[in-house]
C-alpha cells in the first residue's frame, strides 16, 4: 500500500506504510448449507476443552471487567484531584491578583511620600 504525502516538498514522494493483507475466499458452500458437526459420544473431549476454554474465557473477562472497574475508579479519583488542584490554583491566582494590587496601592503611596519629601527638603533649603 502506498500513500502519496506533501510535507517536505512542493513534489509527491512515496511512502511504503504498509502491506495490504486480502480476506481468506469464502468457502464454496454458503453459510446455510455448510455442515455443523454434530457433538457425539466421542467428542466428550472435545466438549471438555470447549468448556475449559469458555471457562478460562469467562475468567478472563471477569478479571478485565475488574480491572476496567479499577481504572475507572482510579480515573474518578484523578478527575477528583485535578478538579481540587485547579480551585487551588484558582484561589492562588486570587491571591496573587490581590497582592499585586497592594504593591500596586503601596508603590503609589511610597511615590507619593517620596515627592512630598523631596518638596519638604528642598523648602527647607530655601528658609
Amino acid at each position: 500500500m502506498t500513500i502519496a504525502t506533501n510535507t517536505e516538498s512542493t513534489t509527491s514522494a512515496e511512502v511504503k506504510t504498509g502491506t495490504v493483507i486480502p480476506f481468506p475466499k469464502r468457502s464454496a458452500l454458503a453459510p446455510a448449507t455448510r455442515r455443523i458437526p454434530m457433538i457425539s459420544g466421542g467428542q466428550s473431549q472435545e466438549q471438555e476443552r470447549l468448556r475449559t476454554a469458555l471457562d478460562s474465557l469467562n475468567a478472563a473477562l471477569a478479571d478485565q471487567r475488574a480491572a476496567l472497574k479499577t481504572w475507572r475508579s482510579a480515573m474518578g479519583e484523578l478527575k477528583a484531584s485535578t478538579v481540587a488542584l485547579e480551585d487551588s490554583l484558582q484561589r492562588y491566582r486570587g491571591n496573587l491578583r490581590s497582592l499585586s494590587n497592594s504593591v500596586s496601592s503601596l508603590r503609589e503611596k511610597a511615590r507619593s511620600l517620596e515627592t512630598w519629601a523631596d518638596q519638604a527638603a528642598s523648602e527647607s533649603q530655601k528658609d
